[in-house]
């Protein structure tokens, strides 16, 4: 618990992330969020760990309806472990994992128009981008644009 809170309460990781996660970071919040991963049915979210450590999380939204065959992912890491190709491959394995076991034809994700290392990262992992979406999001009072990156099955 206590290195998932060390890592987490960092505004350079907040500021690329939703607002749902909190800044600062406190450990009522680590113990919030593992408690709800753990009840997540089926499960969806899951630990970054380097070094027998949490160091970072990755998860994804499973819809329903029409869009039952698409998920939203996201994802962050310890500032002290970007730029070594630790999110890329928990990246491609979560998302292999998803699209199997969901039977999903589509996972993407919506990187803040300022987070370009983000964008490599699903580039690396296979994501296209498919298109911006205009000042679609607020975040740290400033409104934004989102850019939608898709990894698409395609049989």
């Amino acid at each position: 618990m206590e290195s998932i809170v060390y890592h987490a309460d960092n505004r350079n990781i907040w500021i690329n992330l939703r607002d749902g996660f909190p800044h600062p970071y406190l450990y009522k919040d680590g113990e919030i969020f593992i408690k709800m991963a753990k009840a997540r049915k089926p499960e969806t979210f899951f630990a970054i760990e380097v070094n027998s450590k949490a160091v970072g999380s990755i998860g994804f939204t499973l819809h329903d309806d029409v869009e039952r065959i698409s998920a939203e992912i996201g994802y962050w890491l310890g500032e002290e472990f970007w730029g070594q190709g630790i999110t890329t491959e928990a990246l491609k394995a979560v998302t292999r994992y998803a699209i199997k076991r969901h039977k999903l034809t589509r996972v993407y994700a919506l990187p803040f128009e300022w987070n370009p290392a983000s964008c490599r990262v699903l580039e690396k992992a296979g994501y296209v981008l498919e298109g911006r979406t205009r000042r679609s999001a607020i975040k740290d009072g400033k409104i934004i644009d989102q850019l939608l990156y898709a990894y698409v099955v395609t049989e």
